[in-house]
């Protein structure tokens, strides 16, 4: 009896916890789902009925009226523009200043990593006018190279990459040092591929920050043919197309804007768990 018992008690629990898992998630999902379902209702349901999820009557004006009665297509241009030389830059940089201060050794290493850390510490807030004054000094104030190039590079990603590079055991580098390879060759042809699951947080990280950053954009850019996607949809949500609480539209710009990054998301947390099971082992 007592092993019947055991089960019965233990096939309860997991039951509650079930329950609570899925309360949990429905909580987590259903501001999603009102999302999509207030993206294709007209005003006057989104008014009455904020929170159904079928629109009644079902409606594209709010999504039409993005494409064609707003600079929504420039917005999402210039950040799909921003996020892949971003990315692209951090993946590079990063994995770059990783590896040096993983596995170089040089004079002030430890003070460089030390500084690291506690640039991870500051809010970015802190760096709003430092940033702006920097970026009128440089003369690239209001241009693409100003929105770019201070994103290129993040303390986070380098403390990710340096991580991960001290994990790889050194005897597979001192082989290819018996071969002859070269700093650079090592670490081009032999350590970046082995580091392909930091790599993809990397590049995950790097798309989701700088598609969704928007206060470094504030002060760096303000011609509106440099406007990105955070800032135009801001501008929508302060009601810059009409009267009204115009939720169809304002909500309709928020899924848009987060489709690329859940499909990133997605794309990449296959690969993220295919590459770290051939993690090697001393």
């Amino acid at each position: 009896m007592r092993p019947h018992r055991w089960t019965t008690g233990r096939v309860a629990a997991q039951s509650v916890l079930y329950a609570v898992l899925t309360m949990l998630a429905l909580v987590y999902i259903l501001p999603f789902l009102i999302q999509i379902a207030t993206s294709f209702k007209t005003d006057p349901d989104a008014a009455n009925n904020p929170i159904s999820l079928i629109p009644n009557p079902f409606s594209v004006a709010a999504i039409d009226k993005l494409f064609t009665n707003s600079d929504f297509p420039l917005w999402f241009m210039n950040s799909a523009i921003i996020t892949v030389f971003v990315t692209l830059g951090r993946v590079l940089f990063d994995s770059l200043a990783g590896y040096a201060l993983a596995r170089l050794h040089f004079r002030g290493r430890n003070v460089i990593f030390a500084g690291l850390v506690a640039v991870m510490a500051v809010p970015n807030v802190v760096l709003l006018i430092p940033k702006f004054l920097v970026l009128n000094t440089l003369s690239i104030y209001d241009s693409y190279v100003g929105m770019i190039v201070p994103l290129m590079v993040d303390a986070a990603g380098v403390f990710i990459m340096k991580g991960f590079f001290e994990s790889i055991p050194l005897a597979v580098e001192e082989a290819a040092r018996i071969d002859g390879a070269s700093t650079l060759r090592l670490f081009w042809s032999v350590v970046l591929p082995m580091a392909q699951p930091a790599l993809v947080t990397i590049v995950i990280l790097s798309f989701q920050g700088s598609w969704n950053e928007l206060a470094h954009f504030v002060v760096a850019a303000q011609n509106p043919a440099l406007t990105p996607l955070t800032k135009g949809v801001a501008t929508l949500a302060s009601g810059s197309l009409g009267s009204g609480t115009q939720y169809p539209l304002k909500l309709a710009a928020a899924l848009i804007m987060t489709l690329p990054v859940a499909a990133m998301f997605f794309i990449f947390q296959r690969r993220i768990m295919n590459q770290s099971e051939g993690a090697v082992k001393e």
